[in-house]
């Protein structure tokens, strides 16, 4: 029996009000109510037993003209499903720390693999729970095609809007700052199924972040692990069980053609790789409890977008705005959040320094972070469902560049 949609909602809500104020949105002088997107993963292990162990809140990505100042210290995209599932990787990796550490650590969620179980093609030392559940609660439906009919729906005029000139095709080799303008955003209503990128406006600065709806397309496939986690941890048990969205922002229509193989993810229907990796398409559940900032609660006054954001896993919370810690600039080195790019690649290194694996201390002669996902041998497979993934179901998607950095850590001999 599964816990249901209203009790992983609540678990979520229960987490996001023991946060500091500071991180929450606000009420401005000139009348203006702030509202902000919630998302949180949580694992059941049964229908009574829950846990929220991600969180996040946020709305907005980096432009694309931005992220030559990255060197894995901001944030590319920090709407709340992105910064919820970089969060439990997070958690994950602390996990796997506690783990390795001390092998009578009592995780109820994640477990070491028996030699038995590994393989050359899947040889992580670490695996969930085969009876943990993840579930993932989104206050708003997730940004792109699974929110397509819901924007035309808002709109005064349900018509499509005028477009200047038809979708172009992408060339991958063209520059980022053309690019850009291959992918769209809200607008070419006429054009379902489609990778689109963030921000929707087409008034906002453009970048080359793909929408929620596209990432958790691409994780239906990938699972919810990030590189890193996924030479930690078998992907076999990441996938996402259940997506919770509020009873109004539920499109029926619209989220089998994003997410089910009944609509773009068709050619991928019952298909495996090795490595433990397969399409698992995740269950939609409803509920009618709204979150408490949401733009449908929050309606007193004039609404604008939270430029707050809020990260949190049992192990820490941060709030954050523009992608980095609050209160620091674009660019500086101490601005990085926990969650960053240098931020899981430190978490990462203390599990592998503990460990001892030969083959995961040599990931770092990779000398850097793009290297290391794009040549290390160990995230074949992964590189491999991606490719797939990209060139039969999500079509024209095109990566985000310009943000390596070296990999400076230093490991324990």
């Amino acid at each position: 029996m599964y816990p249901s949609a209203d009790s992983i909602a609540q678990t979520v809500f229960d987490t996001f009000n023991t946060l500091p104020l500071k991180c929450k949105p606000r009420h401005s002088e000139g009348g203006s109510v702030e509202w902000v997107p919630l998302s949180g993963i949580v694992l059941s292990r049964g229908p009574n037993d829950l846990k929220c162990v991600a969180l996040g809140t946020g709305a907005k990505c980096l432009p694309t003209s931005k992220l030559p100042l990255s060197h894995g210290n901001i944030l590319h995209d920090w709407h709340a499903e992105i910064l919820a599932i970089r969060s439990f990787n997070l958690f994950l990796l602390h996990e796997c720390l506690s783990l390795a550490s001390s092998p009578l650590y009592p995780s109820p969620y994640i477990r070491r693999r028996s030699t038995a179980e590994l393989s050359d093609t899947h040889s992580q030392p670490f695996t969930i729970n085969e009876d943990t559940q993840i579930h993932m609660y989104c206050s708003e439906a997730p940004c792109g095609d699974a929110s397509m009919e819901l924007t035309m729906n808002a709109q005064e005029d349900a018509t499509p809007w005028p477009t200047t000139s038809p979708p172009n095709p992408i060339d991958p080799a063209s520059p980022s700052s053309s690019r850009t303008q291959t992918l769209h955003g809200r607008g070419y209503f006429s054009s379902l199924g489609t990778v689109r990128r963030k921000p929707s406006r087409s008034d906002a600065p453009p970048s080359l972040s793909k929408s929620c709806s596209d990432k958790l397309s691409l994780k239906t496939n990938l699972s919810l692990l990030s590189s890193p986690t996924s030479l930690l941890l078998s992907p076999s048990n990441a996938y996402l069980h259940t997506l919770i969205l509020p009873s109004s922002q539920y499109s029926s229509k619209a989220c089998s053609r994003a997410f089910s193989p009944q609509g773009r993810m068709a050619p991928l229907a019952h298909k495996r790789w090795e490595g433990g990796y397969r399409y698992q398409p995740f269950e939609i559940a409803t509920t009618k409890r709204e979150f408490e900032f949401s733009r449908r609660v929050r309606r007193r006054g004039r609404l604008v977008a939270s430029d707050l954001s809020a990260v949190w896993t049992p192990g820490g919370q941060e709030t954050l705005i523009n992608g980095v810690l609050q209160g620091r600039r674009l660019g500086d080195a101490k601005g990085g959040s926990m969650i960053c790019r240098k931020g899981v690649w430190k978490a990462f290194g203390e599990v592998v320094a503990v460990l001892g694996v030969p083959t995961l201390r040599k990931v770092y002669e990779n000398g850097s972070y793009e290297r290391f996902k794009g040549e290390e041998a160990l995230l074949a497979q992964r590189r491999e469902v991606k490719a797939e993934v990209k060139s039969e179901a999500l079509k024209g998607w095109i990566s985000n560049q310009c943000d390596d950095f070296e990999l400076e850590v230093e490991l324990a001999s």
